[in-house]
């Protein structure tokens, strides 16, 4: 595998990370991350040739955005693991699939919780700490996704003429805030009576956290990391027999055409502040080269605009502070060719965006 080059922006802003254009095995893509936490909580990765530990499996792309939260302890770890976990499981299972993709999600966060228990009397906070994550493969003319929590993965379809590009979203947000995921929740915890809370005009799950499910958060997940030495802060006060928070990722397969012309992969910091359709038009009407960092531009500057700030004041705001302006946000742009072009096993990449 080859690493490219991934820099620090060079344009003003000292907190921008971006591979402005790549090729992976069907197409091209872009990458681009801005941290606001004092730690990177963002991590991601772009896996394009091999998807398999046996040569003759099949070749593709692997796309993985993980948005922790808590702290980055969990995004990173699943950066280093899901990958690995996949490509054994689609040798074992001779090919891509949904129930593949269940299973790579599965394995990661069990391999997550043994080290959250190998941690638990030095380091018992990272019981508290977890992490959305959301994945694409692109194989043999189909796009397979897998997704836990509220990142997401636009595409954008061209019309028959090629003039114009609507946004269509393929994944399933799971956050609290969507009246189907409430739904869902009362309907798994159907003695709880808070299951989910309105505070400050936001619904939480248990008060707490937004998404409803996501790998690690082993305090809403085992009873036994729901106590001491876990800090209060952290613990929920009433015990529970069940899981609250899931792994399990809404999955879906989409056979792409020729009028499917790019994907957004990215963390919800991004869609915080643009729609889908606003999102796919900058990525229609500019240059591929560069295309992460200009989208990751627009969304700052409509974030200084709700602040009734220049965006240029909010480029000089350091990290930690900057968190009160805009969550980490990362952006993968993946191109499409046409599903009948050649794979290149020339285009062979992997690249991991996050510190």
């Amino acid at each position: 595998m080859v690493k490219p080059c991934w820099k620090p922006s060079m344009e003003g802003d000292r907190l921008l990370w971006h591979k402005d254009i790549g090729s992976h095995v069907s197409g091209e893509f872009s990458m681009a991350v801005i941290q606001a936490n004092n730690l990177l909580e963002d991590q991601s990765q772009l896996v394009s040739g091999q998807l398999s530990s046996i040569s003759s499996g099949p070749l593709g792309t692997f796309i993985g955005v993980y948005d922790g939260h808590g702290g980055p302890e969990t995004s990173r770890f699943v950066n280093d693991t899901l990958f690995p976990n996949l490509k054994r499981l689609i040798s074992e299972h001779q090919g891509v699939s949904a129930s593949v993709i269940k299973k790579a999600f599965i394995a990661t966060e069990e391999d997550f919780m043994s080290s959250v228990r190998d941690q638990w009397h030095t380091k018992p906070q990272i019981a508290a700490v977890g992490t959305c994550c959301l994945v694409g493969i692109i194989s043999d003319g189909l796009l397979y996704v897998g997704n836990a929590g509220d990142s997401r993965v636009v595409l954008g379809r061209a019309d028959t003429a090629f003039t114009r590009v609507t946004a269509v979203q393929l994944s399933r947000d799971h956050n609290a805030n969507i009246a189907s995921v409430r739904d869902e929740l009362h309907t798994l915890h159907p003695d709880d009576a808070q299951i989910v809370v309105l505070k400050h005009n936001v619904w939480r799950v248990k008060g707490i956290i937004q998404i409803s499910r996501s790998i690690g958060d082993a305090y809403m997940k085992k009873a036994e990391f729901n106590r001491e030495p876990l800090l209060a802060k952290f613990r929920l006060p009433a015990p529970f027999k069940k899981p609250i928070l899931s792994p399990e990722p809404s999955t879906s397969v989409h056979k792409l055409s020729s009028t499917d012309q790019f994907l957004i992969f990215a963390s919800d910091g991004l869609w915080e502040h643009l729609s889908n359709q606003d999102a796919a038009d900058v990525v229609r009407s500019h240059p591929r080269d560069g295309i992460a960092r200009r989208l990751i531009k627009v969304a700052l500057q409509v974030a200084a605009r709700k602040r009734e700030m220049r965006y240029l004041d909010l480029q000089n705001i350091g990290r930690g502070v900057r968190r009160h302006f805009h969550d980490d946000i990362t952006v993968i742009i993946v191109f499409l060719n046409a599903p009948e072009n050649k794979i290149s096993t020339r285009s062979i990449c992997s690249i991991k965006a996050g510190v």
